[in-house]
């Protein structure tokens, strides 16, 4: 068993590096776990306009943005990784920290809606974040992983990944 071209591409585009080796291809579903835990909790933030939950996000995201290992990676790599009998996630290189970065931005911009009674901001804003977070969920590709490859030089690898997730190819 292997990964797919178009699968290596997402990870490499959120900064993985990429193994063929049997231990790494079980860990890959499971390098999906934080991005699911933010997504839905975003989710509900917003759908209930519940503004502590967002600036705790915000939080949560910034340490994402500033520390090698985002703090919901830390729940997999000392606690789910011991019945999914992998190894641990590897650190967040610059694209996916970058990505963490810019969330918390756009949480902020969603709890400041909510909070100044913008709230079809504060809904639009949630709802978008919640979808980006959904997109790599499912599909493990990275929007604003892939803007930071563009901006960075590396922008090469995005066309042929963005040409498997519009195939639904894996």
């Amino acid at each position: 068993m292997s990964i797919s071209p178009a699968l290596r591409r997402r990870l490499e585009i959120r900064g993985v590096s990429v193994s063929d080796d049997a231990e790494f291809i079980r860990l890959v579903p499971w390098m999906r776990t934080t991005f699911v835990l933010c997504g839905t909790l975003v989710a509900i933030a917003t759908a209930f306009a519940f503004t502590p939950l967002l600036w705790a996000m915000v939080a949560i995201a910034a340490l994402g943005a500033a520390l090698p290992v985002h703090p919901f990676d830390l729940i997999y790599n000392h606690g789910v990784r011991r019945f999914a009998h992998t190894r641990r996630l590897p650190h967040n290189r610059a694209p996916t920290r970058f990505a963490c970065a810019v969330a918390a931005v756009w949480l902020i911009g969603t709890a400041v809606a909510f909070s100044l009674g913008v709230t079809w901001l504060g809904y639009t804003l949630g709802a978008l974040l919640t979808i980006v977070g959904g997109i790599v969920s499912v599909t493990h590709f990275c929007i604003v992983s892939a803007i930071y490859q563009i901006f960075t030089g590396n922008g090469s690898i995005v066309p042929a990944a963005l040409r498997g997730v519009a195939s639904g190819n894996d």
